[in-house]
């Protein structure tokens, strides 16, 4: 049994900590705040912009002069994979959730025979993957070399990303992130950036056609209006694909910093409560350990009065 000096230190240990969890629970829902507004405002411009793509890439349905990023190379042999998580810990499953769906995307691929490529976006997703694929990280950016998330970070990382696709790199890039639901749910996502996706109006194609088929590829729904573009679609296409990119990643990043908050409130929630649950156990042990010390010298004291 454990001496009160030692029951002491113990309580006092845990009382520090508790402090420091809510601490750091209080500075994430500070946080949570902002970084949920930023996400959300992100959603209805990268869904705009998803719109516009679409409508432009069906007036060049068929055309020659159709940009790559839109098209792809015409193989799905090599695939990129941007994997967006956190530079820091103490925030729950957040990042091995992240890590878990790249592992499941990673392992599908493989058995499909294609070459998987990793780009990290993120200390914690890197140390992870680093110990199974680290042969398969060609790029690691971390985040804490940036004060705050801007549009910088994303064209940086977009940058790095067409210039391999333009080198002829790879065929197929996947942004591996995690979509903000609420504060108690993250929900990892996989989303292909290139070739383009477009993903307004109405299916079409045959399902059973096979993974590069029209099954991604949805018409627009126009309601009717018939659009012109100037200059010509292709050029637009060139200048906004990229941009899309950009976009997709930023808000990526956004979504991720506000589900990192989240989980990192709950997890500092969870870690408080249980701290206080541990004091009052050491706080029980310590008072019973006391009494019965007490009890012990009243006896010692007792037997040695009658003996006299």
């Amino acid at each position: 049994m454990a001496s009160l000096k030692e029951l002491r230190t113990r309580i006092s240990s845990v009382k520090n900590t508790q402090k420091i969890t809510k601490a750091m629970q209080m500075v994430a829902a500070a946080k949570l705040r902002k970084a949920q507004q930023a996400a959300e405002r992100s959603r209805p411009y990268s869904d705009r912009i998803g719109a516009v793509i679409t409508n432009l890439s069906a007036s060049m349905a068929g055309s020659e002069g159709a940009p790559k990023l839109l098209v792809g190379t015409g193989s799905d042999q090599t695939h990129l994979l941007v994997i967006a998580t956190a530079d820091r810990g103490l925030c729950g499953g957040f990042n091995t959730n992240i890590v878990r769906a790249a592992r499941e995307e990673i392992v599908s691929l493989e058995k499909l025979g294609k070459t998987v490529k990793i780009m990290c976006v993120g200390k914690k997703g890197h140390d992870q993957l680093e110990r199974l694929y680290g042969d398969k990280i060609i790029d690691f950016i971390s985040l804490k070399e940036h004060k705050t998330l801007n549009a910088a970070i994303a064209g940086e990382i977009g940058g790095k990303i067409t210039d391999m696709f333009d080198a002829g790199e790879f065929d197929i890039c996947k942004l591996i992130y995690s979509k903000f639901v609420n504060v108690m749910t993250q929900e990892p996502t996989v989303k292909t950036m290139i070739p383009a996706i477009v993903a307004v109006g109405s299916r079409t194609g045959n399902a059973d056609d096979g993974p590069s088929a029209a099954d991604d590829v949805f018409a627009p729904d126009l309601k009717g209006a018939a659009y012109e573009y100037e200059p010509d679609e292709e050029g637009i296409l060139k200048v906004l694909l990229p941009r899309n990119i950009n976009t997709q990643i930023f808000a990526a990043l956004l979504e991720n910093n506000a589900g990192e908050m989240g989980s990192k409130m709950t997890a500092m929630d969870n870690a408080t409560r249980n701290a206080g649950e541990m004091i009052d156990k050491l706080t029980l042990t310590f008072n019973r350990t006391r009494q019965a010390q007490i009890t012990s010298e009243l006896i010692e004291i007792i037997s040695g009065a009658e003996a006299l």
